[in-house]
């Protein structure tokens, strides 16, 4: 269904779960992961994410995605397969407040092993 890129860097959870709803919509051997340096960070990501210089990133025919909750929400409507959030409206909100308070939880763990592989 077209060319897929992930930029992302290997030890970003939201890069992540990008990884896990193209696998869950096995799309999984049909997309090119690029990883980043975000100490010196590439053109490409500049130029695909200019406002927060941040991963993930995901193209898809040209469509520039950014933000994993967005990109995940792309993938679950445009790849056939099991939905990655739940069809009912409360239970998808349900879900959404859960990644957040997960991100939450999870994003001073990332930075700091971010710092630490500097």
């Amino acid at each position: 269904m077209g060319e897929v890129q992930v930029f992302g860097v290997w030890y970003s959870p939201y890069v992540r779960r990008v990884e896990m709803g193209l696998k869950k919509k096995r799309v999984e051997y049909e997309y090119e992961y690029v990883e980043e340096d975000l100490k010196n960070k590439s053109d490409l990501l500049l130029k695909y994410n200019p406002i927060y210089k941040k991963v993930p990133v995901m193209l898809h025919n040209e469509n520039i995605l950014v933000e994993f909750l967005s990109i995940l929400e792309y993938i679950d409507e445009v790849w056939e397969g099991p939905p990655i959030l739940p069809e009912d409206p409360y239970e998808r909100a349900r879900a959404r407040f859960l990644a957040k308070f997960i991100d939450y939880k999870t994003a001073t763990t990332s930075i700091v092993l971010g710092l630490l592989l500097k």
